[in-house]
């Protein structure tokens, strides 16, 4: 049961740079995806401060995958906090896997 990132902690653990390096990977490949990354938090801590940790964890992911030569105008970054837990955080294996960051790759939609 890994999570992307420690308590409080806005760093990707590097267990998951294979996984974002791939995703990069295929990104860059594929030129017509734009991506949205979504930071969420356990509960622990104020709700306000949540919110803006879940931004700087989407932050975090945004730019490591900038440096992996994705392009920032297709990133799409927002933060949800602490509103949408995917389990209880009852326990530390809960709050652990709420503490984690969503990218949805989405076609780009000629307008």
């Amino acid at each position: 049961n890994q999570t992307a990132f420690e308590t409080d902690s806005t760093e990707v653990k590097p267990g998951f740079h294979t996984t974002m390096d791939k995703l990069a990977d295929v990104v860059v490949r594929y030129g017509k995806t734009t991506l949205t990354i979504v930071g969420h938090t356990d509960d622990v801590g104020p709700n306000a401060y949540n919110q803006r940790l879940s931004e700087r964890r989407a932050h975090a992911v945004a730019r490591y995958l900038e440096s992996k030569r994705v392009d920032s105008m297709r990133l799409a970054i927002a933060g949800k906090g602490e509103s949408q837990p995917i389990v209880s955080n009852n326990s530390e294996s809960g709050r652990q896997a709420n503490r984690r960051v969503e990218i949805y790759v989405e076609p780009v939609t000629q307008g």
